[in-house]
């Protein structure tokens, strides 16, 4: 019997050594990292090192214009019906003929470039939503903004408003002002730009088409006067009354009324006639090419830039209040905008003093 035990004993003991011995090796099998694994981790860190290496510290503001171009981007990835509500949220003033809304920035009056969302495509949503979700409403279009311009954006509720209102428009019945930042000081600070402007093909490296000057005087060759010079057939009259609101670090806040309403007109004018571009106009700041805006040194440090990374600077075009005659009898209404945050940022960086509040 005590032999039988001790059998059974030392059966016992070698089971649990080879069941020991099994665990081991499989827990030794399943911690020891694959030769594949470690390649892959040394690649990683050393591609992380190599980033972190090389990587541009990037200044407030530069994580602003990336939180900009994110929301933008955001825009264009919801649902129209999320974006129709996101426009119904930053409406500015509301009555039966008329919605007056926040246009954001980057966002176009109408589909370009395969792009989801624009104003236009979600007029039908925005009527529900307006209307309280009743068939049949609708929103038509008033005027114009660049897809890079923010502000004020007019829209009627039915095709006699519009008409109406467009009408008043082309009448120069109604006033439209601007705020811009512009690269320079205009000089003299105040006055009207009256020079046709017309569309012309750029050519070179990257052939494009751009809005250019059409100058109705030219200067005489001994540079004592000027002559008056034949209009050009396509050329469109342009005219824009401006103001600078106040000017540092070579810098200008300056308020913008156009009294014609000709593509691109606010920065061709600012850009050729007066050589102050607005700043972050990339198209107007060179004529030849086209690049990002080319900045002083001054401005750079102002704006904790780099020239390489100005590509990123928005437009500093903001519509900031439009005035329309009474409508039926009504008093004329006023509408204001505030400015968007990047623009606000910029004035601050720029030390230059934020507009009054209307």
């Amino acid at each position: 019997m005590r032999h039988a035990r001790e059998v059974t004993f030392a059966r016992l003991m070698r089971t649990f050594a080879a069941v020991s011995d099994t665990q081991t090796v499989a827990s030794k099998h399943k911690t020891a990292p694959k030769a594949a694994d470690i390649a892959n981790r040394l690649r990683k860190e050393k591609e992380k090192e190599k980033d972190d290496k090389n990587e541009v510290p990037v200044s407030p503001l530069q994580s602003r214009v990336n939180e900009l171009k994110q929301f933008s981007q955001q825009l264009q990835s919801v649902h129209p019906s999320v974006f129709a509500k996101a426009l119904y949220r930053s409406s500015l003033y509301e009555d039966q003929n008329i919605i007056a809304i926040n246009k954001p920035y980057d966002v176009p009056l109408h589909n370009i470039n395969g792009i989801r969302n624009s104003i236009a495509e979600c007029l039908p949503l925005l009527a529900k939503i307006t209307d309280n979700m009743r068939p049949g409403s609708q929103l038509h279009l008033c005027h114009k903004l660049e897809k890079e311009t923010t502000g004020v954006l007019i829209l009627a509720k039915t095709e006699e408003a519009a008409e109406h209102v467009q009408t008043l428009i082309q009448s120069h019945k109604v006033e439209m002002k601007y705020l811009a930042i512009t690269v320079g000081v205009p000089v003299p600070s105040e006055g009207v730009i009256d020079i046709p402007v017309i569309e012309r093909a750029v050519v070179g490296p990257q052939p494009h088409f751009k809005m250019a000057l059409s100058p109705l005087f030219k200067v005489n060759e001994d540079g004592d006067g000027v002559t008056r010079v034949r209009a050009h057939r396509q050329a469109h009259a342009a005219v824009t009354r401006y103001q600078v609101l106040d000017n540092t670090s070579g810098c200008s806040l300056v308020e913008l009324q156009p009294l014609t309403g000709v593509k691109n007109q606010l920065r061709v004018h600012m850009a050729l006639a007066l050589t102050c571009p607005i700043l972050g106009d990339h198209k107007y700041s060179h004529w030849s090419k086209l690049a990002p805006q080319k900045l002083p040194e001054g401005t750079l440090r102002r704006l904790g830039l780099v020239q390489s990374k100005t590509r990123y600077l928005p437009l500093h075009l903001h519509s900031r209040r439009i005035v329309l005659p009474g409508f039926k009898g009504h008093r004329d209404i006023t509408v204001s905008c505030p400015l968007p945050k990047y623009f606000i940022n910029a004035l601050k960086r720029l030390e230059i003093p934020l507009p009054a509040k209307e």
